[in-house]
């Protein structure tokens, strides 16, 4: 089955978007996109919410790593086990659950279809114990992160000024509009010197969405850069227990107060 039948299938198969679910994707690694996903979900916790994390880095997985936690069923062992998804979340410090994910399982990266299929389902039924299911995607427009990106009623596409990284957030854009995938995409611009490049930067993608694909994706967030980061992420903290008056600890407190806005547009 070549790949636009493999896409159009996964389309029939459900296009109901899992109502508060957000995937935290980008078109290339190295952009603080777990990160990202880990400091948000923290931040929809202290605002209320029922929060779980689904490492959907399927070959990279590394939430756990960066959270330090050694959850005692992991998504390989759920799937293994047919065991509900829910068996494999776990609770984590920072005041929401993770659904840890399998560092380095071809197994995992190269699911086929009809088991990224019952992944689907399982992540439906998680989402029915939870306010909001945050999935952290893994970077690039492979089959699995286009399609569960298609679950989630908004995508927030991250990006930075690198180049590179705005060709490769602009080939997932145009990927997820091609495949018709019913999520709201939001471009987060992390790691940004000031806000005045971050909005630059946001333009640059957007101008280039708006010539070749005729969208206007809004700009939900951004990050300043801020070494606070890197020293949460090495002590294996979350930065808003870390680090929370940091100046990306407010960004991201602020992109979360966006969220429930989309949520009611």
């Amino acid at each position: 089955m070549n790949e636009q039948a493999q896409s159009g299938l996964a389309a029939k198969s459900d296009t109901a978007t899992i109502p508060g679910a957000i995937a935290v994707a980008s078109g290339k690694g190295g952009v603080g996109k777990t990160w990202l996903a880990i400091t948000l979900a923290q931040a929809l916790a202290r605002n209320g919410e029922r929060v779980v994390l689904f490492d959907g880095d399927l070959g990279l997985a590394n939430v756990d790593i960066q959270l330090g936690l050694t959850p005692a069923i992991d998504l390989g062992t759920a799937l293994e086990r047919q065991l509900p998804l829910s068996r494999a979340a776990t609770a984590s410090s920072a005041g929401f659950d993770v659904i840890a994910g399998r560092s380095g399982s071809g197994g995992l990266a190269n699911m086929p279809l009809h088991r990224l299929a019952i992944l689907t389902t399982g992540l439906r039924e998680v989402a029915t114990l939870y306010d909001r299911v945050i999935i952290d995607l893994g970077a690039g427009i492979d089959r699995p992160v286009r399609l569960m990106a298609a679950l989630c009623a908004i995508a927030l596409v991250v990006a930075n000024d690198e180049p590179t990284t705005l060709t490769d957030a602009y080939a997932l854009i145009k990927m997820l509009t091609a495949d018709q995938a019913p999520c709201r995409v939001g471009i987060v611009v992390n790691s940004a010197q000031d806000a005045a490049q971050g909005r630059q930067t946001y333009a640059t993608l957007a101008k280039a969405c708006n010539n070749f694909l005729k969208l206007d994706p809004p700009l939900l967030g951004i990050v300043r850069r801020d070494p606070k980061v890197k020293d949460a992420i090495r002590a294996q903290a979350p930065l808003l227990t870390r680090h929370p008056g940091s100046i990306a600890a407010q960004d991201v407190e602020a992109l979360a107060g966006q969220i429930p806005l989309i949520d009611l547009t």
